[in-house]
């Protein structure tokens, strides 16, 4: 008898007609003798209507009364998907996230999870029933509600399963797995049956929008096996596990792509060992993520330093900048949200040299010049004009071969 712990998004729980569909996905995997715990996110686009509500009392919401509003979405669909179990004579039972006792931080919007309580969730398993979790919310030590941030009910689906000790995290959406690159974009990718934690790591990291980073962060820490699938149609998805040593790695295995990067640079910096420490300093105290980082020292002996970050923190970002920066005499401030990252992924790369110029080759034929270069063991990531995003995607995607199979 295995141990599941699914998790439903927004799109697969976005009207009662989808909730009766999941509950019928639900009741399938405890009739085939499986206990399962499910994880919810609310309805649709109920949230973005929550902080519309928010937008019209409050220019700048207090952060801890919004965890207490955007909690409430999770609550109406745990009990109304625990409804639709009973009706079908699956005993169900809905949980909050202060009732399981997820306990997080206490930073209200971006909270972590430290701990999940389990009693209650082992105590329902055992009798049969299904426990029903809101995603995206926990409870911090002095009882305050709080909020998961970007991704919030993958890494609460992933926490329960590492708390359960599940057989394996499922994460059902409305693609059915991992692909090459987004078929939106791209319509021959191919699915990938099974990834690597670290392939699906610096996917995550580098704009795949399939998995949250951090909850692939969790799985592979505790060696939780991930799985995505379609909430709407039959499939094995693709499996994310721990690498096999003995099977041979691809070379490639994907591309990523984030049309959500700013660029900040500061020009004419001085060559000092704590300048660009005293620079990131406060954007760091503001919880604020920096992305890509190039720091390079001129014959002037002068120093050129350029980051990105979230677009939805470009302008905070810049505002922290330009107060540092008042400290060095004649340094130059110049910023840039119109700007993406595309980065291409593979355990493959330890062991073959020539992708980086398989990569600029590729670029230089479209004219795309690259503004920034991150790289890793197994990722290539480069921050380009967003105007010339998806061309480069298609042409990247051809170039290396990934709609041809293994």
């Amino acid at each position: 008898m295995a141990v599941i712990v699914q998790k439903y998004g927004g799109t697969s729980v976005g009207s009662i007609e989808l909730i009766q569909r999941v509950a019928d996905k639900v009741a399938a995997v405890r009739a085939r003798g499986d206990r399962i715990a499910v994880v919810v996110s609310a309805m649709g686009d109920h949230t973005d209507r929550l902080v519309d509500l928010a937008a019209g009392i409050a220019r700048e919401p207090n952060p801890r009364e919004m965890d207490v509003l955007l909690s409430t979405g999770e609550q109406v669909s745990i009990s109304l998907l625990a409804m639709a179990l009973c009706e079908r004579g699956v005993p169900a039972r809905s949980f909050t996230g202060s009732q399981v006792r997820v306990r997080t931080t206490s930073v209200h919007r971006r909270a972590r999870i430290t701990a999940v309580e389990t009693e209650r969730l082992r105590k329902a398993l055992a009798d049969g029933e299904v426990p029903v979790v809101a995603g995206f919310q926990g409870v911090d030590d002095v009882g305050d509600i709080t909020t998961i941030g970007r991704g919030g009910s993958d890494t609460s689906a992933v926490a329960l399963a590492v708390a359960l000790k599940a057989d394996e995290c499922q994460i059902l959406t409305d693609v059915d797995g991992v692909y090459t690159t987004d078929p939106r974009l791209v319509p021959d990718a191919r699915l990938l049956p099974r990834l690597s934690f670290e392939e699906m790591l610096e996917l995550a990291g580098q704009g795949s929008r399939v998995l949250h980073l951090r909850s692939v962060e969790f799985a592979a820490k505790y060696n939780v096996p991930l799985r995505v699938l379609s909430s709407f149609r039959p499939g094995p998805g693709t499996l994310i596990c721990k690498e096999e040593p003995n099977v041979e790695a691809p070379l490639i295995s994907g591309i990523a792509f984030n049309r959500d990067e700013a660029q900040i640079t500061i020009a004419g910096l001085p060559d000092s060992p704590d300048c660009v420490a005293r620079i990131l300093k406060p954007i760091s105290a503001s919880n604020i993520e920096v992305d890509m980082i190039v720091a390079a020292t001129s014959r002037d002996g002068l120093k050129d330093l350029s980051f990105t970050v979230h677009r939805d923190d470009f302008l905070e970002a810049q505002r922290l900048v330009r107060n540092i920066t008042t400290e060095f005499n004649g340094s130059r401030l110049s910023a840039d949200d119109k700007v993406a990252k595309v980065a291409i992924v593979g355990v493959g790369m330890r062991s073959h040299a020539g992708v980086a110029t398989q990569l600029f080759e590729s670029l230089a034929r479209q004219g795309v010049k690259a503004l920034l270069i991150s790289t890793s063991e197994i990722k290539i990531a480069v921050l380009i004009p967003e105007s010339a995003l998806e061309s480069c995607v298609k042409c990247l995607h051809e170039d290396l071969g990934l709609a041809r199979a293994l």
